[in-house]
């Protein structure tokens, strides 16, 4: 029997990470122009779980602790394919956490904490819609799933 077609997304996880005025932690990657949350591509034999966590001590020399998921997005894109795309809760960084943040410098150039009222602004659209459901997702204590950035199920 042949099977049909079916999906074979790429995987990539981040990490929601806010500070005590509630504002979002954003990088700025040196291979894109637009910024990001931490986070990269889930590598083979790794977990969406265990990519977000390796990803941020990567990219930022920390390993704070990382709570559950707050977000999937299946998003898939014209040139890139099926994509699934999981944001997890990193919570609140307090003073000690964020002095401790370093970018690598090779695949990070900077990171800052941003406003949220601020996101659309610097992140493409369905990255800020995705970090806002998020958001409410953190603040709700209610994961979400998403369709490219948009809530499914769940009033906006």
């Amino acid at each position: 029997m042949t099977l049909p077609p079916m999906a074979r997304p790429l995987a990539a996880a981040g990490v929601l990470f806010r500070d005590g005025r509630g504002r979002v932690l954003l990088v700025t990657p040196t291979y894109k122009p637009s910024l990001e949350i931490p986070g990269g591509l889930v590598e083979p034999d790794e977990t969406p779980y265990q990519a977000a966590v390796r990803e941020v001590e990567e990219e930022l020399g920390v390993r704070p602790p990382i709570g559950g998921l707050l977000v999937v997005d299946w998003a898939p894109h014209p040139a890139h394919g099926d994509k699934v795309l999981f944001i997890f809760d990193g919570g609140v960084l307090d003073v000690s956490w964020r002095a401790r943040i370093t970018p690598d410098g090779e695949e990070i150039s900077e990171a800052q904490f941003v406003e949220t009222s601020c996101l659309s602004d610097v992140l493409i659209d369905r990255l800020a819609r995705r970090v806002h459901a998020a958001v409410k997702a953190q603040e709700a204590g209610t994961p979400r799933y998403l369709e490219n950035g948009t809530s499914i199920g769940w009033s906006s």
